[in-house]
């Protein structure tokens, strides 16, 4: 058998696994490229596969880089079942729905764009298949090793990329109506109930503590008289955080696919995070002044939503008003409340205690468009929070250009900024920065938060990886990560006695 690496390789986003057999073809995630042009670029490389011939789809959670390409493959002829937590069936729902939405949108504007400006539009289309035939070269390239070393590193272009957020698309990658096509194929089984996917697979959705419902998943595969197991991170959680359970113990696996985001960096410790938080809220109180949280709208909203309404209740903050400017957010949080099966005993106390941390008191909704763009005339001092986490699109880019000049505002960043994007080098300290092609110098306050992260550090993760038996794991694979991050952690990794390999995106292995 074999395993393809389809995304998620030397990069945080697009994840995507095709495992083949003698006698099936598995999908596990079927993520979308997220943050710069080079990235994104990639979603348009022709699939290197048949989707009417693969078998199964294995999803692990809800965000749009790990699911944002389902409807598309549906499209182009997939009809297998899709398997997945009944949470993240939910969910992800709601993110694909929101997603084809959002990308129909954008096509109306592109079209109108054209229509004023015909040779600039030429021209960027130009440039974009320029590089859609470089990124398909790559692709093609990868499992010829001379092809692939003459090949352009897609690393060096994301690292190159500049302060720059352009949301132009020119067609939908799918529709709203392809997208509630592709959600009848979806099937749920609940964490630790071992089930059949394919001929000669059975998998089991295992706690990753990352979001509502996030799995990691265990498969057992036969082959050939032989059994394996493989075993896939997708996105691990950190212990004791709000909400949701811890992520699963897993010791028995042949092959273990592990996610690298944190890579090489610590979280300051929960309370430190809290304590910043508060902080933060009381120097905008005094300065008069607005907080932007750009926060992606599964997970990250409904936990700073939890941590405000902890510290309002413990008096360590004003009570500033607060916006809640997305509407899949508000949405997602009504499923997670719909969800109790997943939560930690914290949260089933204070649901006990007839309180709602998932409910800041007074704050305000804003699903029309019309009502986001009126926050700005708000008096001072109050808080937004909106999406998406890494300012690459979504309603807080608005925000940004309203606030990003402004010294009494203050950008709040509470979890991971892909490199390339434009907030990951706001992060760095880019004083001059590009919106949708709009130059902005930037004034604001700039402070992080690591401690708010879904996603595990690198003691966490290679805790996380410790528990694996030796000898029987045989290679660990470093996914879901840039350059930095899984250099960082493959030579403690392989201190643990584990082998390790970084794969290419497009790379195929055997697994024996």
């Amino acid at each position: 058998m074999d395993l393809r690496f389809l995304g998620a390789a030397t990069t945080v986003t697009g994840s995507q696994f095709l495992l083949t057999t003698s006698r099936a073809k598995v999908l596990v995630d079927c993520g979308m490229f997220q943050g710069s042009p080079n990235e994104t670029i990639r979603n348009r490389v022709p699939l290197a596969y048949d989707p009417a011939e693969i078998d199964a789809l294995l999803l692990t959670h809800a965000h749009l880089d790990h699911c944002g390409l389902i409807p598309l493959v549906v499209t182009r002829g997939l009809r297998g079942p899709i398997f997945a937590t009944s949470g993240t069936v939910e969910l992800a729902g709601l993110v694909l729905l929101d997603s084809a939405k959002l990308q129909e949108e954008s096509a109306r504007r592109d079209d109108r764009f054209e229509r004023k400006h015909p040779d600039r539009a030429a021209q960027e289309t130009s440039a974009d298949q320029a590089a859609l035939r470089e990124a398909t070269k790559e692709a093609a390239a990868a499992d010829d090793e001379e092809s692939a070393a003459e090949s352009r590193d897609p690393e060096v272009a994301l690292r190159g990329q500049p302060p720059v957020v352009a949301t132009r698309v020119d067609e939908p990658l799918y529709t709203t109506t392809e997208t509630q096509a592709a959600l009848g194929l979806f099937r749920a089984f609940e964490y630790d109930h071992e089930f059949d996917v394919a001929p000669g697979i059975r998998a089991t959705f295992l706690d990753a503590g990352h979001i509502l419902g996030s799995a990691i998943i265990r498969l057992r595969v036969s082959e050939n008289g032989t059994e394996r197991i493989i075993v896939f991170s997708g996105d691990l959680g950190r212990h004791d955080t709000p909400i949701i359970r811890d992520p699963t113990t897993v010791r028995e696996a042949d092959y273990l696919l592990v996610e690298s985001t944190y890579g090489g960096r610590e979280h300051e410790p929960q309370a430190e995070a809290v304590r910043i938080l508060a902080e933060t809220v009381q120097l905008v109180a005094q300065a008069n002044g607005v907080l932007l949280v750009p926060s992606f709208a599964i997970g990250r909203t409904q936990e700073v939503v939890w941590q405000l309404d902890r510290l309002l209740d413990e008096k360590r903050i004003p009570r500033l008003p607060l916006y809640l400017d997305s509407p899949m957010a508000s949405k997602a949080t009504d499923i997670y409340r719909r969800h109790s099966e997943y939560y930690d005993d914290e949260m089933r106390r204070l649901l006990a205690q007839r309180e709602d941390p998932l409910d800041y008191p007074g704050a305000q909704v804003t699903n029309d468009i019309d009502v986001s763009r009126a926050i700005s005339k708000a008096p001072r001092p109050y808080m937004i929070v909106a999406s998406n986490g890494m300012l690459t699109g979504g309603r807080v880019l608005s925000h940004l250009r309203e606030l990003i000049d402004d010294p009494a505002a203050t950008l709040l960043f509470v979890g991971y900024q892909g490199q390339g994007t434009l907030g990951a080098q706001l992060q760095a300290g880019a004083r001059q920065v590009r919106i949708d092609g709009e130059p902005h110098e930037v004034r604001c306050q700039i402070r992080s938060i690591s401690g708010f992260s879904a996603h595990a550090d690198e003691s966490e993760l290679l805790d996380w990886v410790s528990a694996f038996a030796k000898p029987r794991l045989r290679r660990v694979y470093i996914v879901h990560g840039d350059p930095d991050a899984q250099a960082a952690i493959e030579p403690k990794i392989r201190a643990l006695g584990f082998d390790t390999h970084i794969p290419k995106w497009h790379e195929r292995v055997t697994l024996e």
